[in-house]
């Protein structure tokens, strides 16, 4: 007998309360956040009361189960690298008759850098400290890249700040994780972190001000200058930790 169809809805928010149930085993805390893909929850896990993070993906976005398989693939493989949350195990509920795929994960206090900066006065870092914030996001880009993996979509509203000082704990979300491995995506997420760099510094209207070790590496966000000086995560990497701070 034929497994009857399950008619197509286009879902645009789940908008799950708190005490809703995933899989029996999770009660639903709070939203975290929402994008392209679908929503992320806080939840809690029944047994144990432990906090994780539950992402639910918009069956449109996640058709025949491709976009949560290659996410949670991707995450199990990069599992050792320090940016990236832990990938624990997928859940199914039905919403609206309609069944759902949840990935849930570890869940990771802090706030997004886009917040982060927002409450600093200029809503800007200094670029001492925007210097320590970009050298742990290059080194934590490098060990990805050395799995032949890559980010794709850096920027300040796809990264946690756990920790703020000379030694950042931070925590990246929603890798664009579509198509193989190149040295074109080795160029994005250099570019990536060489903008978000510029943003954290306060952006256009502050780059006149700022020393010329930041000027050099920022290259005016001439893409062309940039990929000239910096054409890995590596180079990236050794001339943060070559450079001579002014006093």
């Amino acid at each position: 007998m034929a497994r009857p169809k399950v008619p197509y809805i286009k879902v645009t928010e789940f908008d799950l309360p708190p005490g809703r149930m995933i899989g029996k085993k999770y009660r639903v805390l709070s939203k975290l956040g929402a994008g392209w893909e679908g929503e992320v929850y806080k939840v809690g896990e029944i047994h144990t009361g432990i906090e994780r993070a539950a992402k639910l993906f918009f069956p449109q976005r996640n058709l025949r189960d491709r976009t949560s398989k290659i996410y949670a693939q991707k995450l199990h493989k990069l599992r050792q690298c320090s940016l990236l949350i832990q990938y624990h195990t997928q859940e199914n509920i039905v919403f609206r008759k309609i069944p759902v795929t949840v990935l849930i994960s570890e869940y990771v206090e802090g706030m997004l850098l886009s917040d982060f900066l927002n409450r600093l006065p200029g809503k800007k870092l200094d670029p001492f400290k925007a210097l320590h914030l970009l050298y742990r996001l290059t080194r934590g880009i490098e060990e990805i890249h050395l799995l032949r993996e890559y980010h794709g979509d850096l920027h300040t509203g796809n990264i946690i700040v756990n920790k703020f000082g000379l030694n950042f704990e931070l925590k990246l979300l929603d890798m664009y994780r579509l198509g193989a491995f190149r040295q074109e995506n080795v160029k994005e997420d250099v570019c990536g972190l060489i903008r978000l760099f510029y943003d954290t510094l306060g952006g256009p209207e502050r780059y006149s001000k700022l020393p010329d070790v930041a000027k050099n590496i920022c290259c005016g966000l001439k893409k062309n200058l940039i990929l000239k000086k910096f054409k890995s995560i590596p180079q990236l990497r050794e001339h943060i930790e070559m450079l001579d701070w002014p006093i």
